[in-house]
């Protein structure tokens, strides 16, 4: 299936216009072909971002809570804090003990 849509992006991206909405679409989608078929080398990768989207999903909605950084040094140690607790979780550790 992905040779068939990279053909049908060839013949597209020479008969639609550069500046178009669809060419910008094709030309991005051939110059990112690498890392969109990347999941193919290895096993390991999944087809799409979802997990990761989820594990950050709630820190997005709660963004107005998270106003006390108001500083970039306050940014920074929240978002390296969350980064290792969503990163625990998603190896199966437990957050608390992990980070103890």
């Amino acid at each position: 299936m992905l040779d068939e849509f990279l053909t049908w992006l060839q013949e597209q991206g020479e008969q639609v216009l550069p500046k178009s909405a669809l060419g910008q679409a094709v030309s991005h989608c051939l110059n990112q072909w690498s890392k969109l078929t990347a999941f193919l080398e290895d096993g390991h990768l999944e087809l799409d971002n979802n997990r990761s989207e989820r594990s950050l999903k709630r820190f997005v909605i709660g963004q107005k809570n998270f106003l006390f950084a108001n500083t970039p040094r306050g940014a920074r140690a929240s978002a390296v804090a969350n980064s290792l607790v969503e990163t625990a979780k998603e190896n199966g550790l437990n957050p608390t003990a992990y980070l103890t």
